[in-house]
């Protein structure tokens, strides 16, 4: 009987360590989370700042008085509507491309059996250490060739042919999805197709989320490539647009900083809603080789 208190006392104390240790956990990532969250406070407090209270021996963190009327007149000062509907229209079709052009050899990689199928996927897997500097000259060669210099064609129709690391986390996915629900499928008559697009992909839907929300928010924030190949202002997409807001205003930091809060806010706001599916998507893809 006198084992039972000190069984008690045990497991009481053991359950304090754990409390002990989750709230260490949780301070240090909520220190780490500050590192990142600095520089973005910092923009959004900027944003709202008048000039005068920018360059000062002390940080304001705070402004006062609070500005809103900045981001009215950042956002009247460039073609801020027509530089979002170009970008959200390269975001909407690379992120379409990108998940067809995954699913379809993502599963001829997993469900699929045909000779020299790892070794092309090693093969594959290998692009992705390929720097995108490298391609960068020949691409551009060849897309002049086609005469779609100055047009969206070249940030929109490449997603069409795969990308090696979204194919990489499809197949994954797939590969965790047990073989008998396929010949199952298959033999109910079921063709590749309408088991991948019917049975397969309900399933994976964390990791469509995943593929499709990397691939919008990479065309969202991308620079270099509109910068190479977008030559009319009529065609700009954001990050450039905020590239030429800063050749014409670049001592107006408030209006800037505002600008960019509202280039960057959509990001933030999207991945807060998907996160749960984004962290689930990656993580599965990643419990079988």
């Amino acid at each position: 009987m006198d084992q039972f208190p000190a069984i008690a006392l045990n497991f009481k104390s053991g359950k304090a360590r754990n409390r002990l240790r989750q709230l260490a956990v949780f301070v240090i990532l909520c220190a780490i989370s500050l590192i990142f969250l600095g520089p973005f406070a910092w923009m959004v407090a900027t944003s709202l700042k008048p000039n005068s209270q920018i360059f000062t021996p002390r940080m304001v963190w705070v402004p006062h008085p609070i500005l809103f009327r900045n981001y009215v007149e950042a956002l009247a000062r460039f073609p801020f509507w027509l530089y979002t509907r170009n970008t959200l229209f390269i975001c909407m079709m690379t992120m379409i491309g990108t998940v067809i052009s995954a699913l379809l050899p993502a599963y001829g990689f997993s469900r699929l059996r045909w000779r020299g199928r790892d070794f092309f996927f090693i093969v594959m897997i290998a692009t992705i250490m390929l720097p995108a500097q490298v391609t960068l000259l020949p691409v551009f060669l060849l897309f002049r060739q086609l005469h779609w210099i100055g047009t969206f064609l070249p940030l929109v129709v490449p997603p069409f042919f795969g990308s090696a690391f979204s194919i990489f986390l499809m197949r994954q996915f797939l590969m965790t999805i047990p073989q008998e629900l396929s010949d199952a499928a298959r033999i109910d008559g079921c063709s590749d197709l309408r088991i991948l697009f019917s049975i397969l992909a309900p399933i994976s839907k964390p990791a469509i989320a995943t593929i499709a929300l990397l691939s919008f928010t990479g065309a969202w924030m991308d620079f270099l490539n509109p910068l190479i190949y977008l030559h009319n202002e009529h065609y700009y997409t954001l990050a450039i647009g905020l590239l030429y807001f800063m050749g014409r205003h670049n001592n107006d930091w408030s209006h800037l900083m505002a600008a960019a809060t509202v280039i960057t806010v959509p990001m933030l706001v999207i991945f807060f809603f998907a996160q749960r599916t984004f962290i689930q998507g990656i993580a599965l893809t990643g419990l079988k080789g």
